[in-house]
């Protein structure tokens, strides 16, 4: 089953950003915008991975309830 909550959509949002801030401080010559760039990107991926749990956690009870009903 497909499905995908907030917090995936939103930390995959939070990586694509920060893979932008990264560039853009690349480009740029700003430590600070990398730095911040990396920090959003793993922030992003912890939040998406937070989500992808929740997610498999929900599809596992759904399974479960399916299996016992």
């Amino acid at each position: 089953m497909l499905g995908i909550n907030k917090d995936q959509a939103e930390g995959r949002v939070k990586e694509a950003a920060g893979k932008v801030q990264e560039a853009v401080g690349k480009a740029t010559g700003s430590a600070s915008q990398q730095f911040k760039g990396l920090a959003k990107q793993v922030e992003g991926g912890a939040q998406a991975g937070y989500g992808d749990v929740k997610e498999n956690v929900k599809d596992r009870v759904k399974d479960a309830d399916r299996k016992s009903g």
